[in-house]
């Protein structure tokens, strides 16, 4: 890890596996992208330029999300002291920190876009692996904002199954991070 001083004279932690990593992510995806254009397009009967007017909708409907996400992200950075987070969640947290991290992984409202630029940015304030591992399990898992929506198509004996057959999965897995993987 090295350390970089920015413009207010103070240092601050930059990860370059993180940084090749998106690197990595964003050059298959760009890769994977064109692929499918190329095939698009040899198709013919324009099924290339529908793709990408598809696109371009999704990415209109998905980007003030996105903005708001990232901004919410950014000012958690910003605004939780380093030491609160750690205390809380960080490494040294261990099992409150994994908990912690279950239960507001349970409880984050939204999709992908919403949960993980904020978790992302916990992350790099300080939480631990293992908390950071159990929030992204619990928001998979038990999602408790999509429950009504289970419950309604599903019924509540599902919903109460499934949510059985997965509550320990969260703290479990943050634990196995925790102790395995610091």
């Amino acid at each position: 890890m090295q350390v970089v001083t920015d413009s207010h004279g103070g240092g601050r932690a930059k990860r370059k596996g993180r940084d090749s990593g998106m690197l990595i992510a964003t050059a298959v995806m760009a890769a994977l992208a064109l692929a499918m254009l190329v095939v698009a397009y040899t198709r013919g009967h324009g099924e290339h330029i529908r793709g990408l007017k598809a696109g371009a909708q999704m990415t209109l409907q998905v980007l003030p999300l996105l903005i708001f996400a990232f901004i919410l992200a950014g000012t958690v950075q910003v605004l939780v002291p380093k030491e609160t987070i750690a205390r809380w969640v960080g490494t040294e947290s261990g099992l409150r920190g994994i908990l912690i991290g279950t239960l507001a992984g349970a409880v984050t409202p939204g999709g992908p876009y919403v949960s993980y630029p904020l978790v992302a940015a916990l992350y790099r304030a300080g939480a631990g692996i293992g908390t950071t591992v159990a929030f992204v399990t619990a928001w998979s898992l038990w999602a408790f904002a999509r429950l009504p929506t289970e419950v309604a198509l599903l019924g509540w004996r599902f919903a109460a199954i499934r949510f059985a057959c997965t509550f320990f999965f969260p703290p479990i897995a943050g634990f196995i991070a925790h102790s395995f993987f610091k």
